[in-house]
C-alpha cells in the first residue's frame, strides 16, 4: 500500500525496529532511503509528470517533488538535512571535516550514542511526517 512496494514497506518496517531498539545508524539510513523509495515510485507513476530517468538522485527527486506540489519546499529541506546527517555515516569523512561523527563528539563533548540518538529520532520523524502528507495516506 506504499509507493515503492515492498522496498518502502520493509524500509518502513526495518527503520521503526532499528529505532527501536537503539539501532540509530541503521535508523537513519533507512529512513533516507524510505523517503528515496517512496518520492522517487510517487513520481514514476505520476501520469502527468516527465519521465524519471533509470537512476534519479535525490536531489533531482525533491525537485521534482517540490514542484509538482508533492512536498513544500520546508519538507524538502527537512529531508536534506536528514541527507546531510547520513552522508557522513555512509562516505568516509576525515577527522578534520565537521560532518565526521568523532569530531562532532570532540566539538560537542557529547557521546555519539546520544548524538545518533538525536539524528535518528529527527530521521524517524522526518519519515512519519513524509507517510502522513496528503499524497501518501491510505484512502485519501
Amino acid at each position: 500500500m506504499l509507493y515503492g512496494g515492498e522496498a518502502s514497506q520493509e524500509l518502513w518496517r526495518e527503520a521503526r525496529w532499528a529505532f527501536i531498539h537503539g539501532q540509530y545508524v541503521a535508523a537513519i539510513m533507512l529512513s533516507q532511503a524510505l523517503a528515496e523509495q517512496m518520492l522517487a515510485a510517487y513520481l514514476d507513476v505520476d501520469t502527468h509528470a516527465d519521465s524519471l530517468p533509470s537512476r534519479v538522485t535525490f536531489s533531482e527527486t525533491l525537485k521534482r517533488c517540490v514542484k509538482r506540489g508533492v512536498l513544500s519546499e520546508a519538507d524538502a529541506n527537512g529531508l536534506r538535512e536528514l541527507i546531510a546527517q547520513r552522508n557522513p555515516l555512509s562516505h568516509f569523512r576525515s577527522i578534520d571535516d565537521p560532518a565526521n561523527l568523532s569530531r562532532r563528539v570532540l566539538d560537542t563533548l557529547e557521546p555519539a550514542e546520544m548524538h545518533l540518538r538525536r539524528v535518528a529520532t529527527s530521521a524517524i520523524g522526518t519519515a512519519a511526517r513524509l507517510l502522513a502528507l496528503p499524497a501518501f495516506r491510505l484512502g485519501s
